[in-house]
């Protein structure tokens, strides 16, 4: 899926938001590293990440060809902050349904940059005629929560121990879901 660049103030500075393109691909690899280093909120240990730059091309090439799915990248003053995406299903009966991931350096968060990212996308699903937009988010993560349901999310469903860290601890996670 693509869209036209757009632009969105944000008081003090302006997000660009577009859709990814092949040439975002080592940034983009850059990106899932770092964040997945800095935060225990995302899914993955940045030494888990072993996508070639050819795999991570042929992903951005799918999404961009997808009517499902969407992946946009987001810049403040030139410079790259992190990125949001819709994923939908290829089953028909899920047709109606899409998820939403977003993953910002920590440097960007708490500036309004997550909640204009998600709020583009809930204008995007809606624009594309899908019923409900669903995310998986940790539950220590207090707030992406508070900002979620800011946005229109309710909890609706928790997973116990969803995930494990290397020190042995876990973590519940909550599913959070939005009615369009």
């Amino acid at each position: 899926m693509r869209i036209e660049d757009e632009i969105i103030d944000l008081g003090d500075h302006q997000l660009l938001l577009r859709n990814a393109v092949e040439e975002d691909a080592e940034m983009l690899l850059e990106c899932l590293k770092t964040t997945c280093g800095e935060t225990r909120f995302l899914v993955k240990e940045p030494e888990e990440i072993d996508l070639t730059l050819e795999d991570e091309r042929k992903f951005i090439h799918n999404q961009n060809e997808s009517k499902q799915n969407i992946m946009l990248l987001g810049f403040v003053d030139g410079e790259y902050v992190g990125n949001c995406s819709l994923m939908g299903m290829e089953q028909s009966r899920y047709h109606h349904r899409v998820s939403l991931g977003i993953a910002l350096y920590q440097k960007y968060t708490g500036r309004g940059i997550g909640k204009a990212m998600i709020g583009k996308l809930i204008e995007i699903a809606r624009e594309h005629q899908f019923e409900q937009i669903e995310l998986e988010v940790v539950a220590d993560n207090q707030r992406a929560i508070a900002l979620y349901k800011k946005m229109g999310f309710e909890i609706f469903g928790t997973f116990p121990n969803n995930m494990k860290y290397k020190d042995g601890t876990y973590a519940d996670a909550y599913w959070m879901m939005k009615r369009l």
